[in-house]
């Protein structure tokens, strides 16, 4: 039965080092996705950790046994980092470094006293608190990927709840010292838990990757990457395909002269009065509104249930914001307007397209009139 016991030790310890071999395979094929290397690194923290736990199972020696939880620990607080980086894409640094300190500092002096019976609660009660911490730290992040999150976070939670059961027979048990490594039926379950899940985690890890890099490159598909707004193809699969609620206005506007900007100041400025006019838009683009680029200096913005009269007003504030946002800028001689045009589903049409048509109608027709104005299709309305 100890030779079973040492064997699962073992193959958990050469499977987790398998696995931090293959996700630093992934990324080395993608190195900005730097969770995965300090998920390699806990990963083979973990490995060589459990590899000596099996040793100190041969021959329970107490500086083995402490060695080979401060390496767990280590792996483990590695693995919080990794969750820490893919939630907030920030280096994990002195985050594993205080964590690490704190769970050797918590659960392993009764075992360095030679409390080898009763000093495994604290140490069992830790590794089940980090596991916990890392479903936490990814958790946070399943708007990314919310299937493989979720799956990943029930993973690590399975093997924090082995480790718990673990504490909890220790405790029953109420021994200070015991003449080898703790072997009872949670125990043996714990190892069966690792086995089961150890490999899957590997898995769920690199899907959750695969998972996240489509996000980024469908969120990059539909971005404009100068102003962060929607782009034009966004708008269209947002509101292409079907019929727009009564009342909905698309508001089309439009940088007056912005070629001349360009030629007297340059691209650079161009490309800040660019974002002057995105900050206005997101400014009044609130609740269910959708703000987009269009393409050069053109931008719309869906707002539903509007009235003639608010969308007007909404048309002006847009263009107040950004004359205040230019003159912020503080580019010499430099001064900017716009000119707007306004639509609206069931009176101009049903599907966007139509309707977007029309909003183009009424800002060329502002545009032609002067420009620094609003025109709507609605012929009773101007501003």
């Amino acid at each position: 039965m100890l030779l079973d016991y040492i064997t699962l030790i073992a193959a958990i310890g050469i499977s987790t080092a398998g696995l931090s071999l293959m996700i630093f395979a992934a990324w080395l094929m993608a190195p900005k996705d730097s969770f995965l290397l300090t998920c390699s690194v806990g990963a083979a923290l973990c490995g060589g950790g459990l590899l000596l736990y099996g040793f100190y199972v041969v021959n329970p020696r107490i500086l083995v046994g402490v060695m080979a939880f401060s390496l767990l620990f280590g792996g483990m607080s590695m693995l919080i980092g990794a969750g820490y980086q893919f939630r907030t894409d920030r280096a994990p640094g002195w985050l594993v470094i205080y964590v690490a300190l704190a769970a050797n500092v918590v659960a392993l002096p009764l075992l360095a006293l030679g409390y080898t019976g009763i000093g495994f609660v604290p140490i069992n009660l830790t590794m089940a608190a980090l596991l916990a911490a890392v479903a936490v730290q990814y958790w946070g992040a399943r708007a990314k990927a919310p299937v493989a999150v979720a799956g990943l976070c029930v993973l690590y939670s399975l093997v924090a709840a082995s480790f718990l059961l673990c504490a909890v027979m220790l405790i029953r048990d109420g021994r200070l010292v015991l003449d080898g490594a703790p072997s009872n039926w949670a125990e043996d379950l714990s190892l069966l838990i690792l086995v089961a899940c150890v490999p899957a985690i590997g898995a769920v890890t690199l899907a959750l990757n695969q998972a996240r890099l489509a996000r980024m490159h469908h969120e990059t598909a539909m971005t404009d990457p100068l102003t962060g707004l929607l782009n034009r193809r966004a708008l269209f699969d947002a509101y292409g395909e079907r019929p727009l609620p009564e009342r909905t206005a698309v508001l089309v506007f439009d940088i007056d002269r912005f070629k001349s900007i360009n030629d007297q100041h340059g691209h650079s400025v161009g490309d800040r009065v660019i974002l002057a006019f995105a900050s206005a838009l997101e400014a009044h683009g609130h609740g269910l509104s959708r703000a987009a680029r269009l393409g050069g200096e053109e931008f719309a913005l869906v707002k539903p249930a509007a009235s003639a009269e608010s969308a007007l007003r909404l048309a002006e504030g847009v263009r107040q914001t950004f004359c205040t946002n230019v003159n912020l800028l503080a580019v010499e001689h430099l001064s900017c307007s716009a000119s707007a045009g306004i639509a609206f589903s069931g009176t101009h049409g049903t599907s966007f397209e139509n309707v977007l048509n029309e909003a183009d109608k009424a800002l060329y027709a502002a545009k032609n009139s002067g420009r620094d104005r609003v025109l709507s299709a609605e012929p009773r309305l101007a501003g």
